[in-house]
């Protein structure tokens, strides 16, 4: 089983993660589940020095198909996640605003209209050790009806249909964070968007963007 192409957006994913300073050192990781199987980081292995091999493969039981290195220390996280939802794409990060609103929250509030991003509010995973299944089983009970979740005292998890758009919502999450950090940092009272307004969001943003000419 070769899976080059997958093996290698999971390498360019940790490479633009590390870059763009949502992860530190070789925390966080990525994976892509193509049909019985995924595609997931290794374990402590430099992001620049990575390469497409180093990338390995395995079952949905967590079994080694075609795997060099030992998986991410979140194997679990990542089969849970695909075990408990139609997600084919998982990216868990160490993002400062993200990691510091998870030790002070249970819940990001829909204090900003990019929550619709993820579905509404952003749930807070309750923290537990580290590559446990008690983590997994926090964070794919979290993520029930979103996309997006926060561990308590660890990161951020987002996953969605495929790796290009779930990288594309990492800052967004991030921001979402800082921006209630900062609010929260006010004293003031946090005005919240209700249900309704973050449906309407989720519908006009649903259809969102456009593609470039390419001309002058």
């Amino acid at each position: 089983m070769k899976l080059e192409e997958q093996r290698q957006q999971v390498v360019d994913a940790c490479r633009y993660l590390s870059r763009s300073g949502l992860v530190v050192g070789t925390a966080g990781n990525v994976s892509i589940r193509v049909d019985d199987v995924l595609v997931i980081s290794p374990s402590g292995v430099d992001y620049e020095a990575m390469s497409a091999r180093d990338v390995g493969i395995h079952d949905l039981d967590g079994n080694a198909v075609d795997a060099v290195l030992a998986p991410s220390s979140e194997l679990a996280l990542h089969l849970a996640v695909y075990r408990s939802s139609e997600h084919t794409a998982v990216v868990h990060t160490h993002a400062p605003a993200s990691t510091a609103l998870s030790t002070v929250v249970d819940e990001v509030p829909a204090s900003h209209y990019y929550s619709a991003l993820f579905g509404g509010p952003v749930r807070v995973a309750p923290y537990a050790t580290f590559g446990t299944q008690q983590l997994a089983d926090n964070v794919s009970a979290a993520l029930r009806g979103r996309n997006a979740a926060l561990m308590g005292n660890h990161g951020a998890v987002l996953a969605g249909a495929a790796l290009p758009k779930v990288l594309n919502l990492v800052p967004y999450l991030e921001y979402v964070c800082d921006v209630q950090l900062r609010a929260m940092a006010t004293g003031a009272p946090v005005r919240v968007l209700d249900d309704a307004e973050i449906a309407e969001v989720g519908r006009l943003l649903s259809g969102y963007g456009q593609q470039a000419s390419g001309k002058d």
